[in-house]
C-alpha cells in the first residue's frame, strides 16, 4: 500500500470527482517536466488526435518516473496544459489506463493559447514522492 495519504473532501470543500484535493506523503521529491506527444526519436505522435497524444504523453511520463525510481502510484500532482478543454476526456481516459482511478493525485487543468508547436494538443507534468 502506498505511503501517500489522499484527502478527497477536506472539511468544507466540495468532493473532487476527477482528482484528489490533497495528497501528502514523505520521501524523496521527484519533478517531471511537462511531457509532449513525442516518440523516443523526438517525432510527434497523433497529430490532431487527442487520445493518441494523451496515451503517448502518459507513456512518456511513465518512463520519466521509472528513471527516477518512481511509478504512477507515487504521483502526488499532475498539471495538464491543453489547447482546448475539449481534450480533457481523452486525457482522463489515458490517465485512468495508467493510474488507479480510486487514488488519483491532486491536479490542475489549464487551457493555453499554444504549446511549443502547433501539432501539440497537450503537455502534462508530474510531481511524485518516493520512499527514501
Amino acid at each position: 500500500m502506498s505511503r501517500l495519504t489522499h484527502i478527497h473532501a477536506p472539511e468544507g470543500v466540495a468532493p473532487a470527482t476527477a482528482y484528489t484535493h490533497v495528497v501528502m506523503g514523505t520521501g524523496r521529491f521527484v519533478a517531471v517536466s511537462g511531457q509532449l506527444a513525442l516518440d523516443e526519436d523526438g517525432e510527434p505522435v497523433g497529430e490532431g488526435d487527442a487520445a493518441a497524444q494523451a496515451r503517448q504523453v502518459f507513456e512518456n511520463l511513465r518512463r520519466c518516473l521509472a528513471a527516477a525510481g518512481a511509478t504512477f502510484d507515487d504521483v502526488v500532482k499532475l498539471t495538464y496544459f491543453v489547447t482546448d478543454m475539449a481534450h480533457m476526456p481523452a486525457v482522463r481516459a489515458a490517465r485512468d489506463a495508467f493510474l488507479d482511478p480510486e487514488r488519483l493525485p491532486a491536479a490542475s487543468a489549464v487551457q493555453v493559447a499554444s504549446l511549443v508547436g502547433p501539432e501539440f494538443l497537450m503537455e502534462i507534468e508530474a510531481f511524485a514522492v518516493v520512499p527514501e
